[in-house]
């Protein structure tokens, strides 16, 4: 009996890109400048210009997967080969961008994380998704709904209200196409992706299109024999997969910057000693400060261009083991690759889909988010998605900063030219940016900060020279580096005034070439060291100088600290407290006050504090008392003894409190 014929789903590119037809809607694989099927996008561009067909093509992408030239999505950037658009990222893209700017194309930009999503609910069925990203931004359908131009007039995003709750309404579009890429495909079509850097949302696209009665088609390295694949490394089964190219090498590089590293793809660890440290520089002053925020086995998202930063200073303090670093294209743990290899990491832990990473961030997984800041107003509103006819798209800035549960922004006080030198601890301006970044109104909102007030949302904006906080004023600045004057190098050069209180001087380690011990700083390991007792006059010395309470393990961490120094006393102490320079987290607050009272009632005769912060006396004066507990917080050391019923000199300076009056 003859056995039945084989088959194969292999074909060129030429015969693959065949079957797009005018007027498909498709969509395409990649992030930033990798995982991006290069020899689909060649061959469905030289169709079109040999034979100006497929025509009117309708374009799903979430990254804007390109080089910022040609390649990549650039090769439909052709007039009449599109007639929509819409995408997370145009930056890199400026060809499709131009068409979307002289109005020849319709373009939406919505969040790189929505149209993720996306892919997923029209694979199961669903009419769109139900999200918060979004709200009170450019998205916003009471702002500009994502539309990009006049030309562009269909609302694809709307207000709703559920449960006397308002929400974003996305609507999904069927999907004709997909076009995607992986590593290995038996002639059935089944895939595996072991030397890509990322899965992205392969899997989801291609369900998409299936499930759209569309087509998909995968380019791939190379090709194997039926059955002879690893179950378990399959990432897309063959059921979905209706085309098979396999690639010229020089159009499948794992980036376009990078041809094959193994450590991308997981296949080998590299020694992490063996990377040189960041030079000292305005990028490395704002990395350093923006670490200081870093949550103790926290979850982190960091940002493309500065805050890459953060990850080298992580590296270089050896706290890497205390933080887990992510980014929006699935990457977990390890240390996040920058430059056109953004999105991939070496010595990773884990990769997920791309989708559901954003489920993940979007539902409040992220302890902290560092992202950049190219425009900034009084309202701590944020735009890095457009200037004038500079379109560059939000990518997944607005999924992230909406719903970190710590937000800081990072980048230079001014932009384009700016010049500083690090001498003796000391910041000083050599030549101003050319462009002011801290302005009365952003041009567009991609951060709302009167948004993140109203939901408690911790919001920090880091240069080099400056650190502002949201508060419910606005912008205040908070903290100064050394050496720089706040009239002449900060206010004469924004277009607001934000409010001065009572900022302090930046951690001096900073500005240090030597390590800053992060370590013990973010794991609270001095603690101990900060408790002193006098038993001859039977009084706690507490210094919580410059100290910074960030989560509720912090709180934690302090309430076991006290009780180890209280309880072997064995009856109530007088207490005198130094809040010089403390600095609490607004979500953690509560915790930290009835942590505060539970040690007052228990082990405290009678409690002091101080503090050469004005901002501190007024946190506290308000919060302490509402806990029940006395609000006595004092500028100066001399002030808090006398509370005591002493004289100054009655009490002992005392090496752990603060000589400041």
């Amino acid at each position: 009996m003859a056995g039945r014929p084989k088959r194969s789903k292999i074909v060129s590119a030429e015969q693959a890109v065949a079957l797009v037809h005018d007027g498909d809607t498709i969509c395409c694989n990649g992030f930033v400048q990798s995982g991006i099927p290069e020899e689909l996008l060649i061959a469905l561009e030289k169709r079109f210009l040999e034979t100006g067909s497929p025509r009117n093509l309708t374009l799903f992408s979430a990254a804007g997967q390109a080089d910022g030239k040609d390649r990549g999505l650039n090769r439909l950037g052709h007039e009449g080969m599109l007639r929509r658009a819409v995408s997370g990222n145009w930056g890199r893209m400026p060809k499709v961008t131009k068409l979307a700017l002289e109005n020849k194309i319709q373009g939406y930009n919505l969040p790189q994380g929505i149209i993720s999503q996306l892919y997923r609910n029209l694979a199961s069925g669903k009419p769109g998704t139900f999200s918060k990203v979004g709200m009170h931004t450019y998205v916003d359908p009471r702002l500009e709904g994502g539309r990009i131009n006049e030309i562009t007039k269909k609302d694809i995003v709307r207000l709703v209200e559920v449960d006397d709750e308002e929400w974003l309404f996305y609507k999904v579009a069927p999907v004709s196409v997909a076009l995607i890429r992986g590593t290995t495909a038996d002639t059935m079509g089944n895939i595996t992706m072991e030397r890509e850097s990322m899965t992205l949302d392969t899997l989801a696209q291609a369900m998409a299109a299936k499930n759209s009665n569309g087509i998909v088609i995968v380019q791939v390295e190379r090709i194997a024999e039926r059955g002879s694949l690893n179950p378990r490394q399959v990432h897309i089964p063959g059921i979905l997969v209706d085309c098979i190219v396999k690639a010229d090498p020089e159009n499948h590089w794992q980036s376009y910057a990078t041809r094959y590293n193994p450590a991308y793809a997981g296949a080998i660890r590299v020694p992490l000693e063996t990377m040189e440290p960041m030079p000292m520089s305005a990028r490395k002053i704002i990395a350093r400060r923006a670490a200081f925020e870093l949550p103790p086995n926290g979850i982190v998202n960091l940002g493309v261009g500065v805050p890459e930063g953060v990850a080298e200073v992580a590296r270089d303090e050896n706290i890497l083991d205390y933080i887990t670093l992510t980014a929006e294209s699935g990457t977990v743990g390890g240390v996040l690759a920058s430059g056109p290899d953004f999105g991939a990491g070496v010595n990773i832990d884990a990769v997920v889909d791309q989708n559901q990473q954003f489920d993940f961030y979007d539902g409040g997984g992220l302890d902290m988010a560092c992202l950049g800041m190219a425009e900034c107003d009084e309202k701590g509103n944020v735009n890095v998605s457009r200037f004038g006819d500079r379109l560059i798209g939000c990518g997944g800035f607005i999924n992230i900063s909406q719903n970190a549960r710590v937000m800081v922004f990072a980048g230079t006080f001014t932009a384009g030219g700016l010049e500083i030198a690090v001498e003796n601890g000391q910041v000083h301006i050599l030549k101003e940016g050319r462009n002011r970044k801290f302005v009365k109104s952003v041009q567009q909102v991609t951060f709302s900060g009167d948004y993140a007030h109203g939901r408690r949302q911790p919001v920090y904006y880091m240069t080099e020279r400056c650190v502002f906080q949201r508060t419910g004023d606005g912008l205040e600045l908070i903290e100064v580096a050394p050496g720089i004057d706040i009239k002449n190098d900060i206010l004469a050069h924004m277009d607001f005034e934000p409010t001065i209180t009572d900022p302090i001087l930046m951690d001096p380690r900073i500005f240090d070439d030597e390590p800053m011990n992060l370590e013990a700083i973010l794991l609270n390991l001095d603690l101990p060291e900060r408790i002193s007792y006098d038993g001859r006059r039977n009084i706690l010395f507490l210094n919580y100088e410059a100290l910074h309470v960030r989560t509720l393990n912090d709180v934690e961490a302090m309430r076991h600290a006290l009780l180890d120094a209280c309880e072997p006393i064995g009856k109530k102490v007088a207490v005198v407290v130094n809040y010089d320079s403390f600095r609490i987290n607004e979500d953690v607050k509560d915790a930290f006050a009835e942590m505060a009272r539970e040690m007052r009632e228990a082990h405290y005769a009678s409690v002091t504090r101080y503090a050469t912060s004005a901002f501190m006396r007024m946190k506290f004066g308000g919060t302490l008392p509402d806990r029940g507990i006395g609000s006595h917080v004092f500028e100066s050391k001399r002030e808090a003894r006398l509370f005591l019923g002493r004289d100054a000199g009655d009490l002992p300076d005392d090496p752990f409190v603060s000589s400041k009056e």
